[in-house]
């Protein structure tokens, strides 16, 4: 399998959608890709309700979101108290 360069496929930019991560060439969100998907959509949904997106860029967005975690940008989760 293809190794994918997450920044050939998502960029932000401060002028587009508050400066939230993006696909390339669209404004579609990281974020509605994932609430796409947790909300049950499949890749075959996302990708005929929005041409612009392909198979890689999908990808491309969980290689971003594995490195954010690797990076630790991302927001820890509250411990219940006890």
């Amino acid at each position: 399998m293809q190794t994918i360069n997450w920044q050939d496929f998502i960029h932000s930019d401060p002028d587009i959608l508050l400066g939230k991560p993006l696909v390339k060439g669209t404004r579609i969100s990281v974020e509605l890709i994932l609430e796409l998907f947790s909300n049950g959509w499949d890749q075959n949904s996302i990708l005929e309700s929005y041409p612009t997106l392909s198979e890689t860029s999908l990808r491309a967005v969980f290689v971003y979101l594995n490195e954010c975690l690797k990076e630790e940008l991302f927001f820890p989760l509250n411990k219940k108290a006890s």
